[in-house]
C-alpha cells in the first residue's frame, strides 16, 4: 500500500529523523560519485495508461514496480501539450516563449537554437556520459541534431513517426522528405516502412540496455523518448496480439517491457542505488485517434492548456532518497528538471537566465519544502494561455479558443473537432482537478493575482510575437 502526502501535510512526522536519513543519504552518494540519470519520455502517453496512475485492460507490471519504488507524482505539469515544445523545455529548463520553440516542428526543420544548451551538453561539462535513442524532434539540420547538442550517442528519428509518407490524412506533405532512422549521426534507414516502426521501441532499448552496460563505472544520462504511442501505433512480433486489448495495449506492454529491460540493467550492473530514473510523457493523449489513443480523466487532451494535454504522469525512483511506495501531488513542472538535474550532477548551469527551478527539496519530501515559483504558465503553439500558482491550486485561463473532441476515429484514422471558447476563468484543482466549475466570482483577489503574473510572463516573452 503507497502512502500518499498532500502538499499540506507532506512528510510532516519525525522531523529530526527525516533529516537524520537525509543526512545518511547524502554521505552514501558522496562516496559512490554523482547519480546517473535515466529518462524515459513517452509520446502522447495519456496520464491512465499504465497501472497505479489508472486501470487500463493490459498489465504493465514494470511500471508498476517503478512505481512501489519510488513516488508516483500525480500532478507534474509539460508548458505546452506538443512534440517539439515540450522537449525543448525539458531539455533547456525554459518556456516555449523563451526559446520560441513552438507546437511541433516539421521535417528538415531548424529546430532549437544553438544559443540554448541542453541538458546533455551541461552534463558533459560535469565529465557525463551522455546518449538519446528514440524520438529527438528539436531540429533536424547539421548543427541541431543530437550529436552536436550534447549527446555522446544517438539514434532513433529526428521527428515525429507519423510525419512520413504513409500520413493517413497528409501524404503529400511529406513526399520526398522520407522518415529517415538514424544512429549516431548517420541515416541507417533511408525510407522507414510499417515493418521498421514495428522495430522501433525493441532498438531504442536495447541501445539503452547496451549504453548502461558499457557506461557503468563512469556517470551517465540516459535519454530514452520513446515514438510510441504517438500515432501510427506499431508494436513488435513478441507483443503483437499480446495485451487481447487491441494494438495499442500491445504498444503499451512493449512500453513497460522497456522500462523493465532497462530496470534490469541497471540492477545487473548495480547502478540501482545511484541512478535517478523519471519516467514521464511528453503530454497527455492524442484522442482523436480512439482505440489508437490514450486516456485522461483531466479535462480535454494533447494540443490545449488544460490539464489533460499538459499534466503527465510522472514516477522518479532514487532508492534512499526518494522515498519508495509514496504518492505526492505537489505540483512541478519539466522545466525544473534541467535545473534540478544539474544541481545534483554539479553540472554548471547556463550563464543566461532559465526558467526552471530546482525542485529536489520537493521530489524527495523535505519537511516545510514549498516550490519556489510563483506560477507555472502554459501555451498553445505561439498562444499564451494559462497560469497556475505555484503549489499547483488555482489556475487561471485567459480568454482563448481551444479544440474537443467530436467525434474519434478508429484503427488509425483521425476524428473530428469542434472549436469552443472559455472566457477568462479560475479553477481550484484541490477541489476541482477536472476543471468544471470557474469559481472566478468567490476568489476575485486569486484570479487577479493571477493575472498580474500572466501579465508579466506576456510582457516577457509575447509581446514581440
Amino acid at each position: 500500500m503507497s502512502v500518499h502526502f498532500t502538499r499540506r501535510h507532506f512528510l510532516r512526522t519525525m522531523a529530526l529523523s527525516v533529516a537524520g536519513a537525509g543526512l545518511a543519504c547524502k554521505t552514501r552518494a558522496s562516496k559512490s560519485g554523482p547519480p546517473n540519470f535515466v529518462i524515459v519520455f513517452l509520446d502522447d502517453s495519456g496520464w491512465s495508461d499504465f497501472r497505479p496512475f489508472g486501470d487500463p485492460d493490459y498489465s504493465t507490471p514494470n511500471v508498476n514496480r517503478l512505481a512501489e519504488q519510488g513516488c508516483r507524482f500525480t500532478q507534474f505539469y509539460v508548458p505546452q501539450a506538443v512534440c517539439s515544445a515540450s522537449r525543448a523545455s525539458l531539455m533547456t529548463g525554459c518556456y516555449p516563449g523563451r526559446t520560441k520553440v513552438f507546437g511541433a516542428h516539421p521535417p528538415r526543420a531548424r529546430g532549437l537554437d544553438p544559443k540554448f544548451e541542453t541538458m546533455g551538453q551541461a552534463m558533459q561539462k560535469a565529465g557525463y556520459k551522455t546518449a538519446v535513442f528514440g524520438k529527438w524532434h528539436l531540429g533536424d539540420q547539421e548543427d541541431t541534431r543530437p550529436p552536436v547538442r550534447g549527446f555522446d550517442e544517438s539514434c532513433g528519428l529526428m521527428y515525429s513517426n507519423d510525419m512520413w509518407e504513409y500520413h493517413p490524412q497528409h501524404p503529400e506533405s511529406y513526399r520526398g522528405k522520407p522518415l529517415q532512422y538514424w544512429d549516431n549521426g548517420e541515416i541507417t534507414i533511408e525510407r522507414m516502412t510499417p515493418k521498421e516502426q514495428t522495430m522501433l521501441t525493441t532498438w531504442y532499448t536495447e541501445h539503452a540496455v547496451d549504453f548502461i552496460q558499457r557506461h557503468k563505472d563512469q556517470p551517465f544520462l540516459l535519454y530514452v523518448p520513446h515514438s510510441m504511442p504517438h500515432v501510427p501505433i506499431y508494436a513488435s512480433e513478441k507483443f503483437a496480439g499480446k495485451s487481447n486489448a487491441g494494438v495499442y495495449g500491445d504498444v503499451m506492454m512493449e512500453l513497460d517491457w522497456s522500462v523493465g529491460e532497462i530496470m534490469k540493467a541497471l540492477n545487473k550492473n548495480g547502478l540501482d542505488d545511484n541512478t535517478v530514473v523519471i519516467f514521464t510523457s511528453d503530454n497527455g493523449p492524442w484522442t482523436s485517434y480512439g482505440n489508437h489513443a490514450g486516456a485522461t480523466p483531466y479535462r480535454e487532451a494533447k494540443g490545449t492548456t488544460f490539464d489533460g494535454g499538459t499534466r503527465s504522469a510522472c514516477i522518479i525512483r532514487y532508492p534512499g532518497h526518494v522515498k519508495a511506495n509514496t504518492v505526492s501531488d505537489d505540483a512541478f513542472c519539466s522545466i525544473d528538471f534541467f535545473p534540478t538535474l544539474c544541481t545534483l550532477a554539479g553540472a554548471p548551469l547556463p550563464a543566461y537566465e532559465i526558467d526552471g527551478k530546482n525542485v529536489w527539496d520537493l521530489i524527495i519530501g523535505t519537511p516545510g519544502a514549498e516550490n519556489p515559483h510563483e506560477y507555472y504558465a502554459f501555451s498553445r503553439a505561439k498562444h499564451f494561455e494559462a497560469v497556475m500558482s505555484g503549489d499547483g491550486r488555482w489556475k487561471l485561463h485567459l480568454p482563448h479558443s481551444y479544440r474537443t473532441l467530436q467525434l474519434p476515429g478508429m484503427d488509425g484514422a483521425a476524428g473530428r473537432y469542434r472549436q469552443e471558447k472559455i472566457d477568462l476563468a479560475l479553477f481550484d484543482l484541490d477541489n476541482d482537478p477536472y476543471e468544471t466549475q470557474n469559481v472566478i466570482g468567490q476568489y476575485p483577489h486569486i484570479a487577479e493575482q493571477l493575472q498580474e503574473f500572466a501579465r508579466a510572463h506576456q510582457k516577457k516573452f509575447y509581446n514581440s510575437i
